[in-house]
């Protein structure tokens, strides 16, 4: 009896530590799986917030293609159609100032 009272009481042990420890990995795994994941933007002015746009598609009344682009890639697209636009148009009056 002396005997039989703490390997029952090591057994209780060991199956609480079995049956506890997949919890609390599960539980572990969950937390690192939080702080993978990135938290979602709210500031609408950081570069990394993703904004959406609607365009309309030429040649259609009422087809509609979305865009969606982070800040910091909007920019760049604004800056690049600006650049082209403002290149395009020094390009047609050089070909108007030509006298020949």
């Amino acid at each position: 009896m002396k005997m039989f009272l703490p390997t029952l009481l090591i057994g209780a042990l060991a199956t609480m530590a079995y049956t506890v420890s997949p919890a609390v990995a599960a539980e572990a795994k969950n937390e690192a799986e939080k702080a993978k994941k990135p938290k979602k933007i709210t500031d609408r002015r950081h570069p990394d917030y993703v904004r959406c746009r609607s365009e309309a598609v030429i040649g259609s009344l009422t087809r509609k293609k979305r865009i969606c682009m982070t800040n910091a890639e909007w920019a760049e697209y604004t800056r690049t159609g600006s650049r082209d636009a403002k290149q395009f148009v020094e390009d047609m009056q050089a070909g108007l100032n030509t006298s020949n």
